[in-house]
């Protein structure tokens, strides 16, 4: 696919003209006034020319919008131009302020149905070792810190083959199980609140109560993970 082509700024003229396709009565003052006022903040050129982009017309036509069919003040429009600038949502409604999204589903936390399934494949530790390319040194520092927990049998589960997974993509960064103790200690404490969380609740459904509360937690921890990378 090519690449697409800048956009073009647009001259204060074609502004108004876009505009007046909604708005006959707008004037080029009327648009002057709004950018005095912090509403819309155009581009100069070397020649000190304004220049806008299709982003400037939409926020005008925002403006105008709620000035004639909201009869909003513009201290409330800044406010509503604020809070769509930090991420919320235009709500539907004519008279309503932007409001925050719906959370959506984290597509790396799993649902509450796979959370129910139990030891669903059992592999012997050269299977594991085949399937994650671990070497027999570092499978045995994992299980040393508790990271992986074959059964009776010496088998391990498909979480345990998840886990190993992961820690062998670890290792290309020089991270050795030693250092991943802490993640051990983490998901111990929280199975300990999901734990808990159950212990006042009655048995019917409890399986699947569970595995929700498992989630929760899962989708909270992920969330301050990410949170904290995103920090500067």
């Amino acid at each position: 696919m090519p690449p697409s082509r800048p956009e073009r700024p647009l001259t204060i003229g074609k502004v108004l003209a876009a505009l007046r396709e909604e708005f006959p009565e707008v004037s080029i003052s009327k648009i002057r006034f709004l950018e005095g006022e912090g509403l819309v903040e155009p581009q100069r050129t070397p020649s000190g020319y304004r220049t806008y982009t299709g982003a400037d017309v939409a926020r005008l036509q925002y403006v105008l919008r709620a000035q004639r069919d909201r009869f909003w003040p513009l201290k409330v429009i800044r406010e509503s131009l604020d809070a769509l600038d930090r991420g919320l949502e235009a709500a539907p409604e004519d008279d309503a302020r932007p409001r925050p999204p719906e959370p959506q589903h984290d597509p790396d936390v799993p649902d509450a149905s796979s959370l129910e399934h139990g030891r669903d494949v059992r592999l012997t530790r050269a299977e594991l070792a085949t399937a994650t390319g671990l070497h027999a040194d570092l499978l045995t520092s994992l299980e040393g810190f508790g990271l992986l927990r074959p059964d009776g049998e010496g088998h391990y589960s498909g979480t345990d083959l998840q886990a190993a997974h992961a820690a062998a993509g670890l290792s290309a960064y020089g991270i050795e199980a030693r250092h991943l103790r802490p993640f051990r200690t983490a998901a111990d404490r929280e199975v300990g609140l999901v734990e808990q969380a159950m212990s006042t609740r009655r048995p019917g459904g409890r399986a699947q109560e569970q595995a929700e509360v498992a989630r929760l937690c899962l989708q909270l921890h992920a969330a301050l993970v990410k949170g904290g990378l995103a920090r500067p």
